[in-house]
């Protein structure tokens, strides 16, 4: 499999353990530095996003790729995936949300970890 094809893979292995609330798996696929930068601008580490989605604060029901582009260079990869994403989070009712996150992702011992992630609307 193409470093873009694995790229791929991990953002479609990323929405399946947020959906199934599979930590463990989450966990191991983004990096322990990892950040996501929420629309409104929030910023939150690894343990606290692994925290909302375990309790519930950030609640996944299913999402369907409308595209997912990848540009590797060397052991970095930019991912931009436009994904329709049916949650209710931080206490709202549910709502499917035409979510773009823009991966930051690093080849660490082999294989593909997340660093970064940036939701905005698309």
């Amino acid at each position: 499999m193409s470093d873009i094809e694995l790229c791929r893979k991990v953002y479609r292995e990323m929405y399946h353990s947020m959906i199934s609330k599979n930590i463990p798996a989450l966990s191991d696929i983004l990096d322990d530095s990892f950040a996501l930068v929420h629309m409104t601008g929030m910023r939150q580490p690894k343990a606290a996003f692994l925290k909302a989605v375990e309790d519930g604060t950030l609640n996944y029901a299913s999402a369907e790729h409308d595209s997912i582009d990848v540009t590797v260079n060397g052991d970095t990869a930019a991912l931009m995936g436009k994904s329709r994403v049916h949650a209710a989070v931080f206490g709202g009712g549910w709502h499917t949300w035409r979510l773009r996150l823009d991966l930051q992702l690093m080849k660490k011992a082999g294989r593909w970890k997340i660093i970064l992630a940036e939701a905005i609307t698309y």
